[in-house]
């Protein structure tokens, strides 16, 4: 049954994602002549030209494998085509196709295999900078690695940062049965983008045996599946999850009323089920699975790109090469890479997600409150009641919130955490919480009366982007705080561990017992930055208890 219950919820976090105007960019595989002005470096794949910005230099539109259209499309990437002459670097390419808004056309290309170099200037002498790879969130549905202006990272930070772009929705995480056991195509996008990276780093001054992963949301979530690939082994040393884990999970009701529970991945045999229904539905039904392949082939992008279709396949299947089980039960049972792992939510996550949705859902009173807490808990709607009463909350909105906050993100990272712990007592392991309750708010929200965002979903993003959208910039203290998180976030990338002598020590995400979990809380002002009890203030032992 297709999935069209969260599409008004799967369209504003998508849409959210892209609130860049895509980029058109120069024509995929032109080129210019050498004799322009720029900084051009020869990649395994042939010359490209990018821009000098003086302190630091970008090569936007990279192409890391072949366009996947036409025979190629749903099937893994296949490499990317030589070229003579100079390529032209100097603008972004268009992003993967988008799930389109309410009565708008698709938005992107299907062309989009593309990502996006930003590297310090000068080139190094001998030493290699680290490199960052960083993976865009958006639901799986939106978004693109153009949307994230890495200069503060690359240049306060030393390092080389690269974003991606990979297919979306219908384009990326298709399965059908005559596909077989083929991987989700979006996470084959982003291994292949790594390959690039392992050939490709030293070029750009950077480190192919120092590479970091990040992302955040769907991001975090693919940082979590290519943890847990045995086809990702060696591609990366060390892993950034931001507000995503392997144990991520939303219950009923937690994105309106009515909607149904959210796990990030499905099995292979319901995404073959959901594509055999779409061949249907597209009229493609008849004969044996090639001809049935060649007619889904043969549809154009728009006919694919409905909201529909593009929301009914946005979560990545296992059950293959790339993702033989789930994460969830791959992390359970110790089959990860040992790499270091720093990994962090945000103090109020979900109020971006109800503050979404508010409109549609409003949640005036405790008795508003009390029905969605049967939505989602049904029995045990009462022991979250007591746990939470709408009369310690400024609102029984932002009761609803933080229980959604602390039962679907906090807890689920930090017992994703103790999992990692468990199977690798050694590992270096280290844990954050955002925590400004002041931080902007993305450019793009509703505004909520008696609503405030807080430290919400993505609310991190401008600390470590640059120029990143929101409706305010950065005070003078936000941007002291977002020194120190490049600094952090930089410093991990380099040596696996994020500390430096004159910043304020973060220690060791090491379960001191199973009611005690530190993380680093990351606020501006005088004492902002200090160690807490992460598991304690969000009832984690509550939610330990409580089955699922």
């Amino acid at each position: 049954m297709l999935r069209t219950v969260l599409f008004p919820f799967l369209c504003a976090v998508a849409l959210l994602a892209a609130t860049v105007v895509p980029a058109t960019g120069a024509p995929p595989g032109s080129t210019d002549s050498a004799g322009q002005s720029g900084t051009v470096i020869r990649t395994d794949h042939g010359l490209v030209r990018g821009v000098s910005h003086g302190s630091y230099t970008t090569y936007s539109g990279v192409p890391y494998a072949a366009p996947p259209t036409g025979p190629l499309r749903w099937r893994a990437p296949a490499p990317a085509a030589r070229w003579q002459g100079v390529r032209d670097a100097t603008t972004a390419a268009p992003r993967c196709v988008q799930m389109p808004a309410p009565g708008a056309s698709a938005l992107g290309s299907e062309d989009c295999l593309y990502l996006n170099v930003t590297t310090p200037t000068p080139k190094p002498a001998g030493q290699k900078r680290p490199v960052l790879v960083w993976m865009h969130g958006g639901a799986f549905l939106g978004g693109s690695g153009s949307d994230y202006n890495t200069e503060q990272l690359a240049v306060r930070g030393d390092a080389v940062v690269v974003t991606v772009n990979y297919r979306l929705g219908i384009f990326g995480y298709f399965g059908h049965p005559g596909l077989g056991s083929a991987p989700p195509f979006g996470l084959a996008d982003q291994q292949a983008a790594l390959r690039w990276v392992r050939a490709n780093a030293e070029r750009f001054g950077g480190d192919p045996g120092g590479v970091t992963l990040f992302g955040e949301s769907a991001g975090a979530l693919s940082v979590c599946a290519h943890l847990t690939s045995p086809t990702a082994v060696g591609l990366f040393q060390r892993a950034v999850l931001q507000s995503g884990s392997c144990f991520m999970s939303f219950p009923p009701g937690a994105l309106g009323p009515g909607t149904p529970a959210y796990e990030p991945f499905a099995s292979q045999r319901d995404v073959q089920t959901a594509g055999t229904q779409a061949a249907r539905q597209l009229g493609c039904a008849t004969g044996d699975g090639e001809e049935v392949l060649a007619c889904l082939r043969g549809q154009g992008t728009d006919r694919l790109a409905t909201a529909q279709l593009m929301q009914s396949f946005n979560r990545p299947a296992f059950g293959n090469a790339l993702l033989p089980v789930a994460p969830a039960k791959a992390l359970a049972s110790g089959r990860f890479q040992r790499v270091p792992v720093m990994q962090g939510t945000n103090q109020d996550e979900m109020r971006m997600f109800v503050g979404l949705s508010l409109a549609s859902f409003p949640i005036r009173t405790e008795d508003d409150y009390r029905a969605r807490l049967v939505d989602a808990f049904a029995g045990a709607a009462p022991a979250v009641e007591a746990e939470y009463p709408a009369a310690r909350h400024p609102t029984p909105a932002l009761a609803w919130a933080s229980v959604l906050t602390d039962r679907s993100l906090t807890c689920t990272t930090l017992a994703a955490a103790r999992t990692l712990a468990t199977h690798a007592p050694g590992l270096r392991l280290y844990g954050y919480e955002f925590s400004d309750p002041g931080a902007p708010v993305l450019a793009g929200l509703p505004a909520n009366p008696n609503f405030p965002y807080g430290a919400a979903h993505g609310f991190e993003m401008p600390f470590l982007f640059s120029a990143f959208p929101t409706e305010q910039p950065l005070n003078d203290t936000q941007r002291a705080l977002s020194n120190r998180m490049v600094d952090y976030w930089t410093n991990f990338a380099r040596t696996g561990n994020p500390n430096s002598s004159d910043a304020p020590l973060w220690p060791l995400l090491r379960p001191s017992s199973p009611h005690t979990q530190t993380v680093q809380a990351l606020a501006p002002g005088l004492g902002g930055i200090h160690p807490i009890d992460a598991h304690s203030a969000h009832h984690c032992s509550f939610w330990d208890r409580l089955p699922q």
